[in-house]
């Protein structure tokens, strides 16, 4: 299986990268020294610090070794390269008109970035997908939870 392109902003990547470094500098070593602590006091069975430590390490080994394969594998885009355009690409700001008369913006970011409590979405959404390459002015069909809706392309600009 090929492994999908994992496009991401240069804020994006660098939030992950901070993230790996502050596991690896700073929260691994002080569960550590906590778990080496705990195991100096004998009995591990019964020893919630100690087991606690243990598997809090194992989260964080296991959180490490994602952060680092997507950060491998990231191919850093430049959004602002489209600024001035009405095209929809990555990173683009995007609002559209829904049948309903309800205007809605999002931003389409990458999977390891995207937060859609900030109604962001990841380029490889339905939503997204949709949206892609099309323009302002433009009709097209979403797929979305509760049906097929049409929606036109209000505005697009790059922040």
């Amino acid at each position: 299986m090929m492994e999908q392109r994992n496009y991401i902003t240069r804020q994006g990547y660098d939030r992950l990268k901070s993230e790996l470094l502050d596991l690896m500098d700073c929260e691994r070593p002080k569960v550590v020294e906590v778990v080496h602590w705990a195991a100096s006091n004998g009995d591990r069975s019964e020893n919630g610090d100690y087991l606690y430590g243990k598997k809090r390490l194992r989260e964080i080994d296991r959180r490490i070794r994602f952060l680092m394969k997507r950060l491998e594998i990231a191919e850093i885009v430049d959004p602002t390269v489209h600024r001035g355009k009405d095209t929809i690409f990555f990173g683009a700001y995007v609002t559209y008109l829904r049948e309903s008369g309800e205007e809605v913006s999002i931003r389409v970011l990458g999977t390891d970035e995207a937060d859609s409590a900030k109604n962001e979405v990841t380029w490889v959404s339905p939503v997204a997908r949709s949206l892609l390459r099309r323009s302002v002015g433009d009709e097209v069909w979403l797929s979305t939870p509760s049906g097929t809706e049409r929606v036109e392309v209000l505005g697009v600009h790059y922040g």
